[in-house]
């Protein structure tokens, strides 16, 4: 496809390998690593080591071992827990502490020799006086319960879109405004985002959206990532792995020169000097280095609220266990020699330019906005890069700024079938004769206004085949007016 580079590289083999990142799962929690061998790593209070997942395909269930190893579970391996017969109800059974007969010092004793955890829930079950008494449900409860306590049993998954979003969501869900797994699948399907694109992503959600984008995208087409303030934030986008050529076909252009693209004014000798202190280097998961930017002064695309830098950030370590310095995957030194500080300077301008020119052209396949900012600004700026029948969308945690987008985009024109839609998602429980919706779910899920763009042509007034559509004519104005 014309404009679109050379084909990536086809993708890795699906086993875990050694500077890969990967996605820890027990039960409903989920954390991003990083592989590497002889690091410590520490999930659910239990730590091992990925040294023997190394070389394991994805999707592999490990057992935590002493010493911290991992060890293959293979399905045939786990035995169902033997249960007694079930009790008519639990009227007569009282919570004192005194019910099992195992104490702290005799089930870590068990665990000291060695015993697995699914024989530690057995023998719990054996000693304790009031499992029998209890109804079926609840002795399921009391089994499922130990086992998470007990069981240390690790399944390492591959990054993907819905992973990804379903760990921040869970466990962070403002360092990505709230944006949940169904609301961005939508977002994907509205946009239109497919391999050979040109798509412009502004997005304040930890590089989630930005990289569910790149991903669908595949390596093929071109993606300009709009950021505010000093540089690119992208932390999610490094956990999805991608390889080196999918981060060649990634553009960054700040917001503060929207304005200079539209009017022709455009120039990287307006950007200020990058200072030395500036030029430190985050490592991606492909092992391509990016260089965090300095702060722009000035922003000629007006934002509701303050610009926000790297540092705004909250801290990632609570879902991303990042390599610690000395250990990273590709660690260069504090701060390099100058002339790589030149180099890396040289090609950051290099990338600004061709951003600059894929704007220029004003030919964008789409546009998607994910911000904490107001949306209205941002739209009206960026939709003027965008090609006549392409699709926008828009995601809001709240519903007033579409609102005010909407009306905007009406009263100036050149969209059409614009639609404002709330995201709304419900879990279910499904186990026999007790089949409900969950307690605990979210309350929502925000808010997306979707359009398309079509080619704004001004009427010109005294011409009556160009008069506008539900405009009524000079004679039927005066009928009015009579009447």
């Amino acid at each position: 496809m014309e404009g679109s580079p050379a084909s990536p590289a086809p993708a890795s083999p699906q086993v875990i390998r050694e500077g890969d990142w990967a996605v820890l799962k027990r039960n409903e929690v989920f954390k991003a690593v990083a592989v590497a061998k002889r690091r410590k790593i520490i999930f659910e209070k239990q730590w091992f080591c990925l040294d023997n997942a190394i070389g394991q395909p994805y999707g592999t269930t490990f057992e935590v071992t002493g010493g911290g190893s991992l060890q293959p579970k293979k399905r045939g391996e786990e035995v169902p827990t033997e249960t007694k017969e079930a009790g008519a109800d639990n009227r007569n059974i009282v919570d004192d502490g005194k019910s099992q007969k195992l104490t702290h010092d005799d089930i870590k004793a068990l665990k000291d020799k060695g015993i697995k955890g699914q024989e530690i829930v057995q023998q719990l079950i054996e000693n304790s006086t009031t499992f029998r008494d209890k109804t079926e449900f609840s002795q399921d409860k009391y089994i499922n319960k130990k086992k998470k306590k007990y069981e240390a049993v690790i399944t390492i998954v591959k990054p993907s879109t819905r992973i990804l979003s379903t760990m921040y969501y869970a466990r962070e869900p403002g360092k990505i405004n709230y944006l949940r797994y169904d609301t961005l699948a939508q977002m994907l399907t509205w946009g239109n985002v497919r391999a050979g694109n040109k798509m412009i992503v502004m997005e304040t959600c930890a590089g989630l959206v930005l990289g569910a984008v790149m991903e669908r995208m595949g390596g093929y087409g071109h993606v300009v990532h709009m950021y505010p303030g000093g540089g690119p934030v992208r932390t999610a986008t490094s956990c999805f792995g991608f390889p080196e050529s999918f981060f060649q076909t990634l553009y960054e252009f700040p917001l503060s020169k929207v304005n200079s693209v539209l009017s022709g004014t455009f120039s990287l000798t307006t950007l200020p000097s990058e200072p030395e202190e500036s030029m430190a280097v985050t490592e991606g998961s492909s092992g391509s280095a990016d260089v965090k930017q300095p702060s722009v002064q000035g922003a000629d695309v007006e934002c509701s609220a303050e610009l926000a830098t790297e540092g705004d950030q909250p801290d990632e370590q609570e879902m991303m266990d990042v390599p610690p310095e000395g250990e990273a995957l590709d660690n260069h030194e504090a701060k390099g020699t100058t002339a790589e500080k030149q180099q890396k300077q040289e090609k950051r301008r290099k990338k600004l330019i061709e951003a600059a020119a894929l704007l220029k052209d004003k030919d964008a396949d789409g546009l998607i906005i994910a911000s904490r900012f107001h949306p209205a600004p941002l739209l009206l700026s960026l939709l003027e890069f965008v090609a006549p029948s392409r699709p926008f969308v828009v995601f809001c945690q709240y519903k007033e700024p579409l609102l005010e987008c909407y009306s905007k985009l009406r009263e100036k024109g050149g969209v059409v079938n614009l639609k404002l839609s709330e995201a709304w998602l419900r879990h279910y429980q499904v186990l026999p004769d007790r089949s409900h919706p969950k307690l605990m779910m979210s309350g929502g899920g925000g808010y997306l206004l979707t359009g398309i763009t079509v080619i704004n042509e001004e009427i010109k007034t005294g011409d009556p085949t160009q008069q506008k559509a539900g405009e009524p004519t000079s004679k039927k104005r005066k009928l009015q007016e009579h009447d």
